[in-house]
């Protein structure tokens, strides 16, 4: 049986090419996301290792609020004098960091839209990891050292004159260019250093801080002796920390955020990828098994028992599943490097490195491509097994297995347990758990009345094809209704990968529909200032406090994050959380904050408002007092001067910012709202402001409508990547339709031959296979667009439970252009498969078995 499975599949060799293209592209997507994650994964941390490879040790402020935005608390540079004077050091170095965006030839900034950019002091000594690619050591106020990707993005050479802003613009010139020692990239990540004095005025604010102490070892003393000592020495809110320490705690905070991020974004769509491929699989074995009905009758006829011919039909999917999965490793290798690049295009790209096929990468991805092609294939190698030998004296070689009573009952059952889900799910107490399994009980229901509804919707699709293209319209229609479980399996991963990107595509104009609802609703003021990318400088307060000074403006808002830390609860846990700070008296005339208990009026720097829902979550009400702990550990008191109701924009938490800018190193702004004095025009407006904003870095000066769009036009990049992501999975259900059309061809070979014998033409019968694929794209794309628009709908609906808003807003064009697509792309994949139908020996097709 081994010898004749082995002779099977290499005499059926196209076809086992045609199952395995489907594994072969999924395995290629789950490689890919792999290797790219690894060489995320070592490039940070390579980064990270050899940037702290210059020291044995650093000290630095012990507190950290572990807030998104985490900020570098300085320590008392006095600590520097007292930790060289320790006999366990050789060296004892100043460090100074910050946040500083440098500004490209062009006056575009560079970076600043996902990975860091950064500004340090510059220190000479024999293990800086940095070395000179060009230029020399900045050497006062107004001279910086570029790092070389930065320099390559902005074109700026040694020489030039720049600005740097920190958030407040500095022009500065370019005296060196430098690079990490081994030349790794930096990817996205830009460096600005400066000589030290200039670091602490412009990164901390004074040169009497410092954001650390690097210790480089004396002769025979262990990095660990070195820290014991350096904590020894140091005040009790400071820590001292090995370089594998900083870099492992590093490697922890990248991992749990952006990094995290990104490989679960890349394993969703490699998961659907393998989902959209398992539906191909076990569709176009189906069809194998159904055509090898006599074959495996005759087997049985001549003593090979039930389990023999599990077996063969097994053995030979698992073949299959190895050589794709050889196939898709290869290929996914080639995949993560494009991934790279198009992810580096969209603006999210980090460092790399050892982009390599590791073992675990390996066993996964053939582990995943042959479990998936077995699983696919169990169902009907179990239905070959069971072959009757009598079968091998009829003609049995179309698989008519069709759909059950028990099905249809399960499947509606399941959908509408699902449905309901949905439907009902903002009625929850937990809303978004309830919407999840709604929908998956909506997708899991709907795959089980595939084959019920696939000869209804077959007919219906295929009407007007009937109509308008007569006999051949019939045959296409007919062909498409005859084997109603073929054509919902061949359009079930057409339909998964529509949905998917119907789901996605109603989510996101429903987001920017919402966003334009919510900012009519609850948003005033006529303009608005803000930064360009959102990791980079940000705004300098005196901004806003000159923008406000302007005729034409009649208030002005500024914005800000402030990091606290809450004692609430019985026990006075601290709790980590962010407030927006600013003016919140003039705050509360742009926003609309819903119903308020209390007053914002005269709200000042010892006082916090809170949103209702907080308050309730934590029981506290007008007129108590919280305690907490500033950004830099410092503690504090806030009374409750105002509860809101409404928090969609502003979150939960509100404080003037002068109760939060004193301990912050360097505070800025991410946004400032204005309001035109009376009878100033918007042009005009604008026009005053641009030339404020001009002096402080040139950021963004926008009016409600272009801010609008801009967040629109954000959203719409991010889309654009999901769906170059999700067009490999409908390419591979296009591929699934064109196998199963080609072995469809191979299954009704005599048909053909006996259409061509009594008269009809080539061009006849290439149109009649082409209809019938575009009636099965129709059917997979119809009901995968009804899907993923049903399903967003629920979530819309739980979503604006939780959220607070949610317009359910379906982009017609968009879903109208994927159909249009599917039309186009039926007829691209019965291309080949209609022009060797048509290619048929009219003799030979006759007198085929």
């Amino acid at each position: 049986m081994r010898s004749l499975t082995l002779k099977q599949l290499w005499a059926r060799k196209r076809r086992a090419f045609g199952a395995g293209i489907a594994v072969i592209i999924g395995v290629a997507f789950l490689v890919s996301t792999m290797v790219l994650g690894n060489a995320m994964t070592k490039g940070i941390d390579a980064l990270f290792t050899e940037g702290n490879a210059g020291l044995d040790t650093r000290v630095q402020s012990a507190h950290d609020l572990d807030t998104e935005n985490h900020q570098l608390v300085p320590i008392d540079a006095a600590l520097l004098g007292r930790l060289a004077a320790l006999p366990e050091v050789a060296e004892a170095l100043p460090s100074v960091e910050g946040t500083a965006q440098l500004v490209g030839a062009d006056g575009g900034p560079i970076g600043g839209n996902g990975p860091p950019t950064i500004g340090m002091n510059w220190v000479d000594y024999d293990r800086n990891p940095y070395t000179f690619v060009d230029g020399r050591a900045p050497q006062g106020p107004g001279e910086v050292v570029i790092d070389s990707g930065a320099a390559e993005d902005g074109d700026l050479h040694v020489g030039d004159v720049t600005e740097v802003r920190v958030p407040m613009p500095v022009e500065v010139t370019v005296v060196g260019i430098a690079e990490l020692r081994s030349g790794s990239s930096l990817g996205g990540v830009t460096f600005t250093w400066f000589d030290t004095s200039t670091a602490q005025q412009l990164l901390l604010g004074n040169t009497e801080r410092l954001t650390g102490v690097d210790l480089v070892a004396a002769d025979g003393v262990s990095d660990e002796q070195l820290r014991d000592a350096a904590a020894a020495a140091i005040p009790a809110d400071a820590e001292a920390q090995t370089s594998a320490q900083l870099t492992e705690a590093a490697m922890e905070e990248m991992e749990s955020d952006f990094l995290g991020f990104i490989k679960t974004f890349l394993i969703v769509f490699a998961v659907i990828a393998l989902l959209v491929g398992c539906f191909s699989i076990s569709n176009t074995f189906s069809i194998l098994v159904a055509q090898r009905t006599r074959e495996s009758a005759l087997l049985r006829a001549i003593g090979a028992s039930s389990r023999q011919v599990l077996m063969s039909v097994t053995t030979e999917a698992v073949l299959i599943g190895v050589l794709a999965s050889a196939a898709g490793i290869g290929a996914g290798y080639g995949l993560a490097l494009g991934l790279n690049g198009l992810l580096s295009a969209a603006g999210f790209g980090i460092p790399t490195s050892g982009f390599a096929l590791s073992q675990g990468v390996v066993v996964t991805g053939a582990a995943v491509g042959v479990g998936i092609t077995l699983l696919a294939a169990l169902a009907p190698a179990w239905r070959a097994s069971r072959v009757a030998p009598l079968a091998a004296l009829r003609d049995v070689a179309v698989d008519r297995s069709g759909s059950s009573w028990w099905r249809a009952a399960l499947g509606v059952l399941v959908f509408a347990a699902g449905a309901t889900g949905l439907a009902l799910a903002n009625q929850a107490d937990e809303p978004m758990p309830v919407a999840g399994l709604g929908a998956l009980g909506a997708f899991v229901g709907f795959v089980l009345l595939g084959p019920v509804v696939a000869r209804l919707a077959a007919g219906v699709i295929g009407t007007p094809v009937a109509a308008l293209r007569g006999t051949t319209g019939k045959l296409a229609r007919r062909n498409a209704m005859r084997n109603p479980k073929r054509t919902a399996g061949t359009a079930s991963a057409l339909m998964i990968g529509t949905a998917v990107v119907a789901l996605f595509a109603t989510f996101g104009a429903s987001l920017k529909q919402s966003m334009t609802d919510l900012l009519d609703e609850s948003f005033g003021g006529d303009l608005d200032v803000r930064q360009d990318g959102f990791s980079g400088a940000g705004l300098p307060p005196e901004l806003a406090v000159e923008i406000a000074g302007l005729p034409e403006v009649a208030s002005a808002s500024p914005l800000g994050e402030a990091p606290l830390a809450l004692a609430v609860g019985e026990d006075g846990t601290l709790e980590h959380d962010f407030a927006i700070s600013g003016d919140i008296a003039a705050l509360a005339s742009f926003v609309d904050l819903g119903d308020v208990t209390g007053s914002f009026e005269g709200m000042g720097a010892g006082e916090l408002a809170v949103s209702s829902e907080w308050a309730e979550d934590h029981g506290v009400t007008v007129g108590d007092v919280v305690p907490v702990e500033f950004s830099d550990g410092q503690p504090g008191e806030l009374t409750i001067s105002a509860v809101f109701t409404e928090d969609t924009l502003m979150g939960s938490l509100l404080v003037d910012s002068s109760a939060v800018n004193a301990h912050l190193a360097v505070p800025t702004d991410f946004l400032v709202l204005i309001d035109l004095a009376e009878g100033v025009s918007q042009e005009e407006g604008k026009a005053a402001v641009s030339v404020v904003a001009e002096r402080y870095g040139d950021p963004i000066v926008e009016t409600a409508d272009e801010y609008l769009e801009a967040q629109a036009a954000e959203l719409d990049q991010i889309l654009a990547l999901v769906y170059g992501l999700l067009a490999l999975a409908v390419i591979i259900a296009l591929i699934g339709i064109a196998n199963t059309l080609s072995l469809s061809i191979h299954e009704r070979t005599r048909e053909l031959g006996l259409l061509r014998a009594v008269g009809q033409s080539r061009r006849a019968l290439r149109a009649t296979v082409r209809w019938e694929s575009v009636i099965v794209a129709v059917f997979g794309t119809v009901g995968g667009l009804a899907l993923g628009t049903f399903m967003c709908w629920g979530l819309i609906r739980a979503i604006a439970v939780t959220e607070g808003f949610g317009s359910f807003a379906p982009p017609y064009a968009t879903l109208a252009i994927v159909l249009g697509v599917a039309l186009v792309a039926g007829v691209v994949a019965a291309w080949r498969p209609a022009r060797r139908a048509a290619k048929l020996d009219v003799l030979d097709a006759i007198s085929s078995d």
